[in-house]
């Protein structure tokens, strides 16, 4: 017989070993880990919704028993991962941006504005 888990505890255990700092604050690797896991629940709400929105479609009615044993079809599954592609292109756009432009030639907007102030 299988023991329930506690998901709360479980959310709460530290991983071993120090955590990765990415930035010079650590409050923005907090807020970066943040800003990430509600995206990543985001993401899974939509599935979720999205499931559904198809058993509504095929059944007229949805129960959690419904939802919870979905699988989705091939064509629900490519729908979901261009979905789900687009959704993170989204979030990612800043950064996307961020890196293109450290990678380009050209300057920045802002930093030619801050030229020209001076001259």
């Amino acid at each position: 017989m299988s023991e329930e888990l506690d998901w709360v505890a479980l959310s709460g255990k530290r991983a071993k070993g120090k955590r990765p700092d990415y930035f010079e604050d650590p409050a923005l690797d907090r807020l970066y880990s943040t800003v990430f896991a509600l995206v990543a629940e985001v993401s899974a709400l939509r599935d979720r919704q999205d499931t559904v929105e198809r058993l509504l479609d095929v059944n007229g009615t949805v129960s959690r028993e419904d939802i919870e044993s979905y699988a989705p079809t091939r064509e629900a599954g490519e729908e979901r991962g261009l979905a789900t592609r687009a959704y993170v292109a989204r979030v990612m756009r800043g950064f996307q941006q961020a890196a293109e432009a450290i990678e380009s030639d050209d300057q920045p907007i802002g930093e030619i504005a801050e030229r020209l102030k001076r001259e």
